[in-house]
């Protein structure tokens, strides 16, 4: 099989879909692999490695997809990159399908067939693909979050763990999965006061147990929201539901009563955030303010940490690179029953129930998919 590396293009995207240690694995498979010029230079994988390792470097990403049979990046294909997409085709990325209708029609119209790293599951439920990029969001959902408290962000002015004889910065987690147990630990080491709040009395065990007095937990009701939000300097979202749209768990409301100059780290806005007041932002302009509440919600934080964060993607994404390129995506998929769970699209039909019902389309489930390949 040809593997293309085309080189991301999303703002301030540096990570890159494949190492090349990763291309190595593919080329002793028997494959042959394609990367773009300068891919990985920016985090310093340069061509030179990527040769050594067995792979051909194209100029232009135009010439990646032609050739290409699987398509592995990082991010969601831009338009300019959907436009590239071909019948029979296989992409393999982060998508984040729910909340980005012109998208979703784009891979429909393509013909290619798309599977999602971040609907991936294992056999304990769990979203391998997600968790490296979830627990680097979570745990920079901090450094944001301190960032932005200072006077020069338009933030309240706090020092998030505070001084001896002045009292710490109260961070709120809204969810205590991957993302937020990582921002928890991050949050606990800088010295913050912490609330984490989550809908499971197992999950708020697992807290006290981890974190002990570090950490009140809290079961999350509306109210208990509404409590917490107004009385925190920093609220951080961390609410998941796998390739669905994420649930609004903060009001319009709730942001108007918050402290002037708290700080919002929205890190679900990939999936269209839980803050009503939250739209997407970049690298490039990370931040803007609305009742005098600071929101950061950056679509793609992993990438400003882009070496770590595409090392820790590839050491979970080469296992299904490697099963895809050797039996076909036909066989990888009807061999391993969570990889299938990552097909959202296929021959020009949505595969992803949960998408179809943030979209308002018909949709598949993957098995009914799997059966048009």
């Amino acid at each position: 099989m040809i593997v293309g590396v085309p080189k991301e293009v999303k703002n301030h995207e540096y990570r890159v879909g494949l190492t090349p240690a990763a291309v190595q694995e593919l080329i002793r498979n028997g494959h042959k692999v394609v990367v773009q010029k300068d891919a990985g230079a920016a985090i310093d994988f340069t061509d030179d490695q990527y040769v050594a390792a067995g792979a051909e470097i194209a100029a232009t990403a135009e010439q990646v997809f032609e050739v290409a049979d699987m398509i592995v990046k990082v991010k969601e294909p831009q338009a300019q990159e959907r436009a590239m997409l071909r019948p029979g085709q296989t992409l393999f990325t982060y998508l984040h399908l729910a909340p980005d209708v012109p998208q979703t029609q784009d891979l429909l119209n393509s013909g290619a067939t798309c599977i999602a790293y971040e609907t991936v599951t294992d056999a304990q439920g769990r979203l391998p693909l997600l968790s490296p990029m979830s627990e680097v969001a979570g745990r920079m959902s901090i450094q944001a979050a301190a960032r932005c408290l200072e006077k020069s962000q338009a933030g309240r002015g706090l020092l998030l763990g505070g001084v001896p004889g002045v009292e710490a910065a109260l961070v709120v987690v809204l969810g205590g999965g991957v993302v937020g147990f990582n921002a928890t630990q991050m949050a606990v080491g800088m010295g913050a006061r912490v609330v984490v709040m989550d809908k499971s009395v197992d999950v708020l065990r697992r807290f006290d147990a981890t974190f002990g007095n570090s950490v009140q937990t809290v079961f999350s009701t509306a109210q208990a929201v509404e409590e917490w939000v107004t009385q925190a300097d920093v609220v951080i979202g961390g609410v998941l539901i796998p390739g669905a749209a994420a649930p609004k768990l903060v009001s319009r409301e709730m942001v108007r009563k918050m402290k002037r100059g708290a700080t919002v780290v929205d890190v679900a806005i990939d999936q269209g955030g839980c803050f009503e007041t939250s739209h997407a932002t970049t690298h490039a302009e990370p931040t803007f303010i609305v009742d005098d509440v600071v929101h950061y919600c950056v679509a793609n934080m992993p990438g400003a940490v882009a070496r770590t964060s595409t090392l820790a993607l590839t050491n979970a994404t080469l296992p299904f690179v490697l099963q895809l390129a050797n039996k076909g995506a036909k066989q990888a998929l009807e061999d391993n029953a969570f990889l299938l769970q990552g097909l959202n699209v296929v021959k020009g039909k949505l595969t992803c129930p949960s998408v179809g019902v943030a979209q308002d389309i018909e949709s598949l489930t993957p098995e009914e998919g799997l059966a048009l390949l």
